[in-house]
């Protein structure tokens, strides 16, 4: 039992500290895009690790503060006025997610394709190199690079952001420092980074890293301080509708972007394991419930932290659960050392967690399985960038969608001509044949020249809606005569009843339910 605890830990313990390295400017930078409190986003990311992450079953996924929900929060806060009466609407979101967990809502997942699932995974990817670059940088913007040039580029910082980069590619090279699980690069990055501005700020250097470009966390003298800095919520806003509107609004965007996020990280998983999204809903639920309760932010299931924790080699879902922890042990005991991390040295490690979600593999994969696939892809990956993720999304599926009916639409038929029989033709039904086949079948039909003989043959549909039948009467009964066509109908089934009446050549096709 000891040796299976060591194991597991030993194996979980690199993954889970390299996540926590990601995390933590998130956490931050996440709380401060919401215009929420620092430390709600702290409490949001311990909550995800340390009690999501026990109660999912995933894997590989890491559960936190979301980018994706920050312009709802934001919103909502200034709408609302104060944090705790937001806080009424985050308990809100998570008992809505458990209900949607206990209805069994999770297999919505099931139904998005390859194409979008990877579209939102590169267009995150993409999102994350182009919000890195200035950080990278050590610039305000790109408006600062595009008015004043590479003099705007700070040196000290793009020094220290390429030494990390080039520290964690050759820990992901060399077999022998790759297997040094207890010394993940990310972490050697980070000391580097530290040491190196250390020595800059020492030596009274130009390159030394200011204050605004270095993690900021609060420093706590006491335990006590705690209470003082945590906001709890104002539970007279259950009485606001307004509440209940953004509660049920980030439960549906939570949901959404969890399952998104599971089958992404589903798919990145080395062993292929399945996540049970029921389960997921719950756990959600639960996290979101007691993160609100104790001034946290709303959560989600989150792309870059679990793609970062599976390209660290994470085994189970106990380097989500250390990662918790190490988030709230860190916050506790040593803010000061962690104040001193450069977000260069993190912005490197998200460059990296950003090339592999968007990397040209992914591009080439989607342009040979065909121009469909390769544009849906792409149309959501743009969307993703252009306009969020739930947008982007949803762009992606409605092309699909789109894709799906029109294909549809052109297979509802068959058509071959037989040589030596004059104008001879065989029409062949499809096994599904809808209405939407009816403007390609009525065209077919339409364009057959005059004396032809045509045979349609319906012994591979298995459904022919009402309307298809219909139209073939018609086109028997007025168009076939008008032009002198012979029409022989063979292989519908005995729920379509075929009457051809010799004496008028008048075809009856009557059906008690569509075939």
């Amino acid at each position: 039992m000891k040796k299976n605890i060591k194991a597991e830990l030993s194996q979980n313990f690199a993954p889970g500290l390299v996540v926590f390295l990601v995390a933590l400017p998130l956490c931050l930078g996440i709380a401060l895009a919401s215009g929420a409190p620092p430390l709600s986003g702290i409490i949001s990311g311990i909550i995800g690790g340390l009690i999501v992450g026990f109660l999912s079953n995933s894997n590989v996924s890491v559960s936190g503060p979301a980018a994706g929900l920050s312009a709802i929060v934001l919103t909502a806060i200034t709408d609302l006025g104060a944090f705790d009466i937001f806080l009424c609407a985050g308990i809100i979101a998570g008992l809505m997610q458990l209900i949607l967990g206990f209805v069994k809502a999770g297999g919505i997942a099931n139904y998005f394709p390859n194409s979008v699932i990877e579209g939102m995974l590169a267009g995150i990817g993409v999102i994350i190199i182009i919000q890195q670059i200035p950080v990278a940088l050590g610039i305000g913007g790109y408006s600062d690079l595009f008015s004043n040039g590479i003099q705007s580029v700070h040196i000290g910082t793009l020094v220290i952001t390429l030494i990390s980069i080039s520290i964690l590619l050759i820990w992901e090279r060399i077999a022998f420092l790759k297997k040094l699980k207890m010394l993940p690069g990310a972490l050697v990055a980070v000391t580097v980074g530290i040491l190196l501005n250390q020595f800059f700020v020492s030596t009274g250097s130009s390159l030394a890293i200011s204050s605004n470009n270095l993690v900021k966390l609060p420093v706590l003298s006491s335990l006590g301080d705690i209470s003082n800095l945590a906001i709890f919520p104002n539970f007279e806003g259950f009485l606001n509708p307004k509440v209940w509107t953004i509660g049920i609004t980030i439960a549906i965007v939570a949901s959404i972007e969890t399952l998104l996020c599971i089958e992404a990280s589903d798919r990145l998983d080395v062993y292929k394991r399945n996540t049970n999204t029921n389960t997921e809903l719950k756990a959600q639920g639960i996290g979101n419930l007691l993160s609100s309760a104790i001034g946290g932010l709303p959560m989600t299931s989150v792309v870059v932290r679990s793609s970062a924790n599976i390209n660290a080699g994470a085994k189970s879902k106990t380097s989500s659960m250390i990662h918790g922890l190490l988030l709230l042990v860190c916050v506790l005991s040593i803010p000061v050392v962690l104040n001193m991390i450069p977000l260069a040295t993190l912005a490197a490690v998200l460059l990296i967690v950003g090339y592999k979600l968007a990397k040209p593999a992914t591009f080439e994969h989607f342009w040979h399985k065909g121009k469909y696939q390769f544009i849906s892809f792409v149309v959501t990956l743009g969307a993703v960038v252009y306009f969020d993720l739930l947008t982007g999304v949803a762009l992606g599926m409605a092309f699909s969608i789109l894709i799906l009916l029109f294909g549809n639409i052109k297979k509802g038929l068959e058509v071959s001509t037989e040589k030596g029989f004059g104008k001879y033709y065989n029409i062949t039904l499809a096994e599904e044949v809808s209405f939407l086949n009816k403007a390609s079948i009525k065209k077919r039909l339409l364009s057959l020249p005059e004396n032809a003989t045509v045979w349609i043959n319906a012994k591979k549909s298995v459904y022919i809606h009402a309307d298809i039948l219909e139209l073939i009467e018609d086109f028997a009964n007025n168009r076939a005569r008008e032009r002198n066509i012979t029409l022989k109908l063979s292989g519908f089934k005995d729920s379509v009843n075929i009457n051809n009446d010799i004496d008028n050549d008048i075809i009856t096709i009557s059906h008690r339910r569509a075939i």
